[in-house]
């Protein structure tokens, strides 16, 4: 009978032990983040993980050199990723504040990713954690690339990360395909701790200089009521115009451009943001021969356009994540929604332009998903001006992307682009070649009023992390395009051209220089006798 009445004992302080457990793990457990928007929770604490560069409780990356270089930088500090945020202590919970915070975080090149998840839940408030990874931002070296028989290098010495404050300055010597240039460039995204941005640069070019000075408050989220901004450049270059890869014609171009404005948004209503904006812009380019050339046969009319101008932007709230899209192993933040934006001023004798034209600009984009997992991004652009019942300088942009991903490690992409134009200016070129699509050909290679690009890619991410500093894939592809219309600096165009390739892709995961690293073998199936049989291109991309 005791022995009895001592089973029951422990019987019952076991359910004691159990149900207290229970209530333990109840009070702790947090509400999923559609539970903490329809109960109305408060956030409470928020607790800034800013990791560094390496982790070192990794066992992979718990080695001398990588503890070295976390020691030897600063890590992003608290303040600065906090000022990012769009939510604070004592609002209400808001999943799309949180979503759009992680997006502006991850749109920073010092920060490798950011998440914000729910870590405590009590009494109808929610303590959240914001983890954000670095990247190696002091960045010194040297840069080699190649694409359409042309090479280009380059010294840099760039610091995207002065002392964790999210302040950039870079001062860098490159060698190009139209100028070499020395550049100063500071820029300060979060100025005085507000969203203003400053960016100031200079460079000094073996063809001229350049100068510009950009005081900017932007609409940095679906959110924001109010932006500003004013901006102002002097540049002094020589232009160049192509045909098949070289150079037949070239003019100096002086340009001074000013603008400012003002925006107004009622903020994120029902899915949208519609957003208005107002301003004034001043645009002066004048053209002349080069001193000691050939010549030019062809200089381009000098211009002069002053107008205010007014903008309307209507954004939709659609954003998914993905990953092994347009980088190697990184959070991707595709926009889904449909966009649309569009830009009326006028240019008035009056006002110190040297004509009256109507000036005009608009955009739309629009994302679907196309069974489970497939994703088509379509794009749209036309801009230009109106002048005495006709189009001048007018371009209409179209372009598809697709994704559609087979695994986890493999990926079919296919995008098309299509260009049409009237009345260019001659100092716009309408160019295809080696440096934008058809990347078996020289730069450059084909010019006229209309083109149309295809591309398609069988894209591979692997597992493989050298030093746990690059992820490496790899990509085979098979461009094709061509151009119609007029070149009125070169002979017609040649018809269709294709090119097929190999390539290797390295993801920079560690550093804010470049996401991916492209080493192409392109071959052409197409073109004359005068191009070699193999191109390879060495550059550095922000995708795949």
């Amino acid at each position: 009978m005791a022995q009895f009445r001592r089973i029951l004992l422990l019987a019952a302080v076991s359910g004691l032990l159990a149900a207290a457990l229970a209530s333990a793990e109840s009070a702790d457990t947090v509400p999923s983040t559609d539970e903490l928007e329809r109960s109305g929770a408060v956030i409470g604490q928020i607790v800034i993980d800013a990791q560094n560069v390496f982790d070192t409780t990794d066992p992979r990356e718990d080695k001398a050199l990588y503890r070295l270089a976390n020691n030897l930088r600063i890590k992003t500090r608290d303040q600065v990723i906090r000022r990012q945020l769009l939510f604070h202590p004592g609002e209400r919970y808001s999943q799309q504040s949180v979503d759009e915070s992680e997006r502006i975080l991850r749109s920073a090149r010092y920060l490798y990713d950011a998440s914000i998840r729910p870590i405590a839940y009590h009494d109808g408030v929610v303590d959240l954690r914001v983890t954000t990874r670095d990247v190696w931002t002091l960045s010194p070296g040297v840069s080699f690339g190649r694409h359409g028989g042309k090479n280009t290098s380059g010294f840099e010495l760039e610091e995207l990360n002065i002392l964790g404050t999210g302040t950039s300055i870079s001062l860098s010597h490159k060698s190009g395909i139209d100028r070499s240039s020395d550049e100063l460039e500071y820029k300060d995204p979060h100025l005085a701790g507000t969203w203003a941005s400053l960016t100031a640069n200079y460079s000094n070019n073996s063809d001229g200089s350049t100068r510009g000075f950009k005081l900017d408050r932007p609409f940095y989220s679906l959110t924001t009521r109010n932006a500003f901004g004013v901006a102002a450049m002097d540049d002094d270059r020589i232009e160049s115009l192509y045909d098949r890869g070289h150079v037949v014609d070239e003019f100096r171009n002086s340009k001074q451009v000013a603008t400012a404005y003002g925006g107004w948004s009622a903020g994120l209503v029902n899915g949208w943001t519609r957003r208005w904006t107002s301003g004034i812009t001043y645009d002066d380019e004048s053209f002349s021969p080069v001193p000691g050339s050939t010549p030019s046969q062809l200089i381009p009319e000098d211009r002069r356009l002053v107008y205010p101008w007014i903008g309307f932007e209507l954004v939709q709230d659609d954003f998914v994540k993905e990953h092994n899209r347009d980088q190697i192993g990184r959070t991707e933040d595709f926009h889904l929604g449909a966009s649309w934006s569009a830009m009326l001023g006028w240019a008035d004798r009056a006002l110190g332009s040297d004509r009256e034209a109507l000036m005009f600009a608009t955009k739309a984009g629009r994302g679907f998903r196309v069974g489970e997992a497939s994703t088509l991004l379509l794009n749209g652009a036309l801009a230009g001006r109106l002048e005495e019942g006709a189009l001048h300088d007018t371009i209409m942009d179209v372009t598809a992307r697709y994704y559609v991903p087979q695994s986890k490690k493999a990926l079919f992409f296919a995008s098309i682009e299509g260009v049409a134009a009237r009345n260019l200016d001659l100092d716009h070129q309408n160019l295809l070649g080696g440096d934008n699509g058809l990347r078996g050909y020289p730069l450059r290679y084909q010019a006229g009023t209309s083109s149309a690009l295809l591309t398609l890619e069988q894209r591979y991410f692997t597992d493989w992390y050298p030093f746990r500093l690059f992820r490496i894939g790899g990509a085979a592809f098979f461009d094709v395009g061509r151009t119609w219309g007029n070149n009125p600096v070169g002979d017609s165009n040649l018809g269709l051209l294709k090119d097929v390739g190999v390539g290797l892709r390295i993801g920079n995961t560690r550093s804010g220089l470049g996401n991916v690293i492209h080493v192409d073998l392109a071959f052409p199936l197409d073109g004359d006798n005068s191009i070699s049989n193999m191109q390879l291109i060495v550059e550095t991309k922000q995708q795949f």
